[in-house]
């Protein structure tokens, strides 16, 4: 049996995805070794993986509302490349001892990559979001048309990580971030749902979203006969006490159950919460989902992946360009719609037209469910190795 080396960056948004595939890889008999950060090593330890804890935490304010900027993104580049000079020797140091067959790593994390360079075995991308090609890049969906690809600190970021990188692996390329296309992909999204995806050759596997066992086992009932409206902004930028209090004039005491995951946010920030309302800090979103009728979401890509895994139209309340860059997609597979400013009459409009997303959104279902999903990366990996 073989042994995978799995490296990522220590965020649910892309951690989650590859768990279905540690446990299935786990449930074949190979190995997986998970190295990521604390925040996130625990999720992977619970899918079968062995931990490799790394000194990796989450960027501060690796995105921000708003246009994605020069010094934004420079400032991105010098958090990863502090991340590297720190991951990279205890990456190094424990596979070298422990060498896998194959590495495969999130797609922003170039460490990963480094690493299959040093040992000579074979790289995997693991894509949560879009991917990218010679064809398509993220740039011309995330950056805005007057982005300054001059800016100073910009400039110096990437002049540094070919520093960082000609003292490394990657001698013959010094570009660790951009414009590198992998000779394997699993990407977590299924064709259909990637912009120009017809662009993409057979070095890209689409294989879906799958459910992990945790989710497939959490369970949820309705309360009432009421259609459930789940609300939920994801674990990152939901601290908008404003928003939830719109939902909740928007739709408390109406015909809707909903149900409502705020975070950490202090519920008494919300005000009176009428009878109808549920709010949690957390929900098992997929248990709710297979109840619910719309989902009101920030179109984190995870999120719009359990949702069309379960039929459910989206109605889309972005926070930074990756999510309006989600959100604009699934309104042209005319599964959603999009709220710049939610407002209480936009809110209600805006569910009501997802209503007649249904069937565009049971047809996408299919799709998603089709794509293969875990038992299908593994049998890519498996074949991989066989080469």
């Amino acid at each position: 049996m073989a042994h995978f080396a799995f490296v990522s960056a220590p965020a649910s948004g892309h951690v989650n995805p590859t768990l279905p595939l540690v446990e299935e890889l786990v449930r074949r008999g190979h190995r997986v070794s998970y190295a990521t950060g604390p925040a996130a090593v625990g999720a992977a330890v619970a899918a079968g993986a062995s931990p490799v804890t790394l000194p990796s935490q989450l960027p501060p304010g690796m995105a921000a509302r708003g246009e994605f900027t020069a010094e934004q993104l420079a400032v991105t580049m010098e958090y990863y490349l502090d991340d590297a000079r720190a991951s990279f020797p205890v990456l190094a140091a424990h596979f070298a001892a422990d060498p896998p067959d194959a590495v495969c790593y999130d797609s922003v994390t170039f460490t990963g990559r480094m690493l299959a360079n040093l040992l000579r075995v074979r790289e995997v991308s693991l894509v949560p979001t879009f991917a990218e090609n010679e064809s398509f890049s993220a740039a011309q969906v995330y950056l805005p048309a007057d982005f300054d690809h001059t800016h100073p600190r910009l400039v110096a970021a990437v002049q540094d990580m070919g520093k960082f990188a000609q003292g490394h692996a990657f001698l013959d390329d010094p570009d660790l971030m951009f414009g590198h296309v992998p000779p394997t992909s699993l990407v977590f999204v299924p064709r259909e749902f990637q912009p120009a995806g017809d662009t993409f050759d057979e070095r890209f596997h689409f294989v879906g979203p799958s459910l992990s066992s945790r989710q497939a086992a959490e369970e949820w009932s309705p309360r009432s006969r009421a259609p459930v409206l789940l609300i939920s902004l994801g674990t990152v930028f939901n601290d908008r006490p404003e928003f939830y209090r719109t939902c909740i004039e928007a739709f408390g005491d109406g015909d809707w159950q909903v149900v409502m995951a705020v975070g950490g946010l202090d519920r008494e920030s919300l005000g009176p919460v009428p009878a109808n309302v549920e709010v949690h800090a957390h929900v098992p979103q997929v248990a709710v989902l297979r109840h619910a009728e719309v989902f009101l979401s920030h179109a984190g890509m995870n999120s719009v992946m359990e949702s069309l895994y379960h039929g459910v139209p989206l109605v889309a309340v972005p926070q930074i360009p990756e999510q309006r860059a989600i959100a604009r997609r699934a309104e042209e597979m005319r599964v959603g719609r999009t709220l710049a400013e939610p407002t209480v009459r936009g809110l209600r409009e805006a569910v009501r037209e997802a209503g007649s997303c249904r069937p565009r959104a049971a047809a996408l279902r299919r799709i998603v469910r089709g794509a293969g999903g875990a038992s299908k990366g593994a049998d890519v990996l498996e074949e991989l190795l066989t080469r």
